[in-house]
């Protein structure tokens, strides 16, 4: 397995759509993907199924794949080289350093597709729906740029609702159990490779589309965290 992992690595750097830590990316994706097409980002893209599938959906937009594990990021990127997929890229980078890439209007929407749900309470400015975190997005959003959270932990999905609520953002759309009402849409009908292991055991997806239009300010952050605390000791007792 470990010798898999290295040349895995060793291939990622030789491949033409992948980025690992760039510098001054800001601003020059569209010269990398030769036109001004908008950028949809995949954050904590695992093996990159989403940026892939988007892609095929959407040949005149171009999506980036973001994670930190290259081995998982080989497969997404493999396929977009095998499949000629020149709208679809990948960037190997912590979800943190985000806005150390884009700059201010530089990504239209962004997608979370099956993120480690951080359930305890003392990881959860790590869930990638925290204020923490949306306030990086809203540094490299275009207006009315977009959040699409796709899981199978109902704690994720409520918490983000939860955020949205408090925070006084608009909710698009939301579902707690996407496929429950028959054919869905094409986008949220790609399926990852983690939306099949079910790690959550809720045999559900759940959905939430929503705008980062709106404030978020610091001040409610403790409040928030009063409300984690307290669904926490609800769901012990």
């Amino acid at each position: 397995m470990a010798q898999k992992k290295l040349k895995r690595f060793a291939e990622l750097k030789s491949f033409p759509n992948v980025f690992e830590y760039p510098e001054n990316m800001q601003g020059k994706w569209d010269a990398f993907f030769g036109n001004p097409n908008p950028v949809t980002l995949e954050l904590a893209c695992g093996k990159g199924e989403y940026a892939v599938g988007l892609g095929r959906l959407y040949p005149n937009r171009n999506f980036i794949g973001v994670d930190i594990k290259g081995n998982r990021m080989w497969k997404g990127a493999k396929t977009a080289i095998e499949e000629g997929l020149k709208n679809v890229g990948f960037l190997r980078s912590q979800v943190e350093r985000i806005n150390e890439y884009f700059k201010p209007g530089e990504v239209s929407e962004i997608w979370i597709t099956f993120p480690d749900p951080q359930l305890r309470v003392s990881r959860a400015k790590k869930r990638l729906t925290h204020p923490r975190f949306l306030r990086l997005y809203q540094q490299i959003l275009a207006t009315n740029g977009t959040i699409n959270l796709k899981t199978d932990s109902p704690d994720l999905y409520d918490f983000t609702l939860q955020v949205a609520e408090l925070y006084g953002l608009e909710i698009v759309h939301k579902s707690a159990n996407v496929y429950a009402s028959g054919p869905v849409s094409n986008e949220l009908a790609i399926k990852t490779h983690y939306e099949g292991l079910d790690i959550a055991k809720s045999s559900r997806i759940f959905y939430i589309r929503f705008s980062l239009d709106g404030s978020l300010p610091v001040a409610k952050d403790d409040v928030l965290k009063q409300l984690v605390i307290q669904n926490e000791s609800a769901e012990t007792n």
